[in-house]
């Protein structure tokens, strides 16, 4: 690795951990440069903003949860496990919501965008090759399998991650799924327990 990747990986750490630890809008630039004991003019060389630094941190979280995902798909477990071991695979930790809540700042819109089109185009891929795993054992029944995953990833993600939703909500898109990929009613039942409730609507 040459000198300059291996600072800038350098302060990437160092601004990974600041932002887990006091927040992405409570951590300055000059705070960055200070805790790398680095010049101002070294920072720039190496990142245009913060907002860019962000997303860099960003991505480096996703390269790790990646590998983690990918390592799952030769696992000896059944197929419907390796879905949920990917899926919280690529989920970042509790400790890391301070940065994903980053993206949900307004200035951050077109970042946020560029987030969910890798997520999904790094998914896509990894959950379809489980997927022709599962036909393969004749728990789907399918083709077009790529485009299908696709597809419900951008749904979830559209239905759950972009406001508030309804138990129905988990409903439809559980018997949808199940619909879309040719299973048995009740195969993915386990979908339930993989989505984050914490917007979902109250009920009178």
């Amino acid at each position: 690795m040459k000198k300059g990747e291996k600072r800038k990986k350098e302060l990437l750490k160092i601004a990974y951990d600041m932002f887990l630890t006091q927040g992405y809008e409570n951590t300055s630039v000059d705070e960055i440069i200070e805790k790398a004991q680095i010049a101002k003019g070294t920072y720039y060389y190496h990142f245009q903003s913060k907002e860019q630094m962000l997303e860099e941190v960003i991505d480096m979280m996703i390269d790790s949860e990646t590998k983690m995902a990918e390592q799952v798909i030769g696992m000896d477990i059944s197929v419907p496990q390796k879905i949920v071991m990917i899926l919280t695979s690529m989920k970042p930790t509790e400790a890391e919501q301070p940065i994903k809540n980053a993206l949900f700042q307004p200035e951050n819109v077109l970042m946020h965008h560029k987030v969910r089109q890798k997520l999904i185009n790094i998914l896509t891929p990894i959950l379809s090759e489980v997927i022709k795993e599962g036909v393969d054992e004749g728990i789907f029944e399918c083709d077009n399998i790529p485009e299908r995953v696709k597809m419900l990833l951008i749904i979830s993600d559209g239905t759950f991650n972009e406001g508030t939703f309804s138990e129905q909500d988990i409903s439809v898109f559980i018997d949808m799924t199940e619909k879309l990929l040719g299973a048995e009613k009740g195969t993915m039942s386990f979908i339930y327990g993989l989505i984050d409730k914490s917007d979902m609507e109250a009920v009178e």
